[in-house]
């Protein structure tokens, strides 16, 4: 007997089904087209200023990170936040510095920031912000197509130099925010570096990414969240718009991530299969309780979904961990990608019975 299944016969469509759900499942962790041609020019110009004379820190440079993102390595060798305030305080106590930049084009080293807005947030309050145009010392010029700012915009515009001071009181010992923040980073330290300040900023947390986890939406640009949000604009692509723009997206991405510290946030990454430590923790410690949680879980190309789950082991000693056990109502067995999970927590309190 043949052991190939004739085409259109119940194994070819299993094996054609199969073959189907790898392949988009691989793709999930590709990055959207509309989300990949910003971060290709992002980690190109980052190669750039590695080659460049900038001083850099002795310590992982920022197009280290991005080949290592790309190379989806493990996530246990990359250097972290430093412990303690401001990464490790609740969140709502946390200073958060949300950063949007305006540009003259896609290249840090020789094209230059012309508006700059920074809003410093901790819980709802506005502590400082910073919203001003920029006028290059070079009179360069570039994507008013896109921003819609024109020379004649900038004529009495104060410089970088002129508002650097300012800017860094802004962002002194914030957690830097920004939407595919690599870009931003980058040209924030070229500017500083042109004005003889060398200074880097290592860790930030990015709305890009942390979307892409929240929400199932076809592109993750700030507009396009914004459209599928329903946040309301009054004009895209200005500094202190989009600010506003991705206060309200990361208000939105808090709400489903449910994170306790910005360092949690730091921990979401899309691609590189890995689990939230926070994450991790809180399913061990429903294994040792013993008793059904509610579980977020966001399976690939939908939305979350909310599951009554009894967790009965953790596999750390996997790629990515898994969260085994079953689902409280039917019995049926589960096992979940840690990555995947986006909130856990008790379901009834402690001293009640759970659900029959």
């Amino acid at each position: 007997m043949s052991v190939f299944a004739p085409f259109g016969s119940k194994k070819s469509r299993a094996a054609q089904r199969h073959k189907l759900a790898r392949v988009t499942d691989d793709a999930l962790h590709e990055p959207n087209h509309d989300d990949r041609v910003g971060m290709q020019a992002c980690r190109k110009r980052a190669t750039t200023l590695k080659r460049s004379k900038m001083p850099l820190r002795n310590d992982t440079n920022r197009a280290d990170r991005s080949n290592r993102t790309e190379e989806k390595r493990p996530m246990g060798n990359v250097e972290e936040p430093p412990k303690g305030s401001p990464w490790d305080d609740p969140l709502r106590e946390a200073p958060l510095v949300f950063l949007d930049l305006e540009m003259t084009g896609l290249r840090p080293q020789t094209d230059r920031v012309i508006e700059v807005c920074a809003h410093r947030v901790r819980g709802d309050k506005l502590e400082a912000s910073l919203t001003t145009l920029v006028r290059p010392d070079d009179s360069a010029h570039g994507n008013a197509h896109v921003h819609g700012i024109t020379r004649e915009d900038l004529i009495c515009a104060p410089t970088f130099g002129d508002i650097a001071r300012d800017l860094l009181a802004v962002l002194h010992e914030g957690i830097l925010v920004a939407h595919a923040a690599e870009c931003d980073v980058a040209f924030l330290e070229a500017e500083l570096g042109r004005v003889g300040i060398s200074q880097r900023f290592p860790f930030f947390l990015d709305t890009l990414v942390m979307s892409r986890r929240a929400f199932v939406f076809p592109t993750h640009g700030l507009e396009a969240l914004s459209a599928a949000l329903g946040i309301e604009r009054r004009r895209s692509h200005r500094a202190e718009d989009d600010v506003l723009a991705m206060r309200e997206v990361f208000q939105r991405v808090v709400t489903v991530l449910t994170p306790e510290s910005a360092r949690d946030l730091w921990h979401v990454r899309i691609g590189q299969r890995h689990a939230r430590p926070a994450v991790v923790e809180a399913a061990q410690a429903a294994v040792e309780l013993g008793k059904p949680v509610r579980l977020r879980y966001r399976p690939a190309h939908r939305g979350p979904e909310d599951l009554i789950f009894c967790i009965t082991g953790v596999r750390t000693d996997l790629d990515p961990p898994r969260v085994l056990g079953y689902l409280h109502a039917s019995r049926s067995r589960r096992e979940l990608r840690a990555d995947r999970i986006l909130q856990i927590e008790p379901l009834v309190p402690s001293g009640d019975k759970p659900p029959k």
